[in-house]
């Protein structure tokens, strides 16, 4: 008699993020749950940290505890060198408040208006975390890196957020441009999802 699947709460509201964490585990006994499905009425969390993991876990805990649930959480964003980092745990709201990916697009491309081709240097982080409110144990964390450089217009249709300007070093086309099987092998949330692989499975073995 086969087990019900782990439930396991994604808790991001970005459709974008949700369907590519459900492709990275789509070959575990896992359904993903987005926060729409199980806590549709509840305040989004105020984001206000100052690096990747201070939002992952700000996310995590406040789903966990809401939920009751095994909750993995993301924080990612895009890092500039010319830009000294930046827009970094803004990426989402570079632009400004509750701007769109086009907005965010085009901000990026005006501050790097005048950057030369190789000074363009730029990578996507992505730190995960994984919490089971029902256990003593430390949030798990995983961190993913993809190298790149921003182009010098949007390319591709695939993707999300700044998916159509970041050329992915070795590659020569930009996340936007990548099939999603290629994509996930090569992503910083890719990369995330497959070192938190081994926690994931512990998880489900215990169930």
């Amino acid at each position: 008699m086969s087990r019900e699947p782990l439930r396991l709460l994604a808790a991001t509201s970005n459709r974008g993020k949700l369907v590519e964490l459900r492709s990275l585990l789509s070959d575990l006994p896992i359904e993903v749950l987005s926060l729409a499905d199980v806590l549709p009425a509840a305040p989004p969390v105020v984001e206000d940290g100052a690096t990747f993991l201070d939002n992952a876990l700000l996310k995590v805990r406040a789903g966990a505890l809401r939920s009751a649930m095994v909750t993995l959480a993301e924080d990612s964003g895009i890092e500039v060198d010319a830009l000294d980092g930046r827009p970094g745990v803004r990426s989402a709201r570079f632009a400004r408040e509750g701007a769109t990916d086009a907005e965010n697009n085009e901000a990026l491309l005006a501050a790097l208006a005048d950057v030369a081709d190789d000074r363009r240097r730029a990578r996507f982080r992505c730190v995960m975390v994984l919490l089971d409110p029902r256990s003593e144990a430390q949030p798990v964390v995983t961190e993913g890196r993809c190298e790149g450089w921003i182009g010098r217009q949007p390319r591709g249709a695939g993707g999300f957020g700044y998916d159509p300007l970041f050329v992915v070093e070795g590659y020569g086309r930009t996340m936007a441009e990548l099939g999603e099987t290629e994509k996930n092998l090569v992503s910083h949330r890719g990369k995330a999802a497959r070192e938190m692989r081994s926690s994931l499975e512990a998880l489900v073995a215990r169930r």
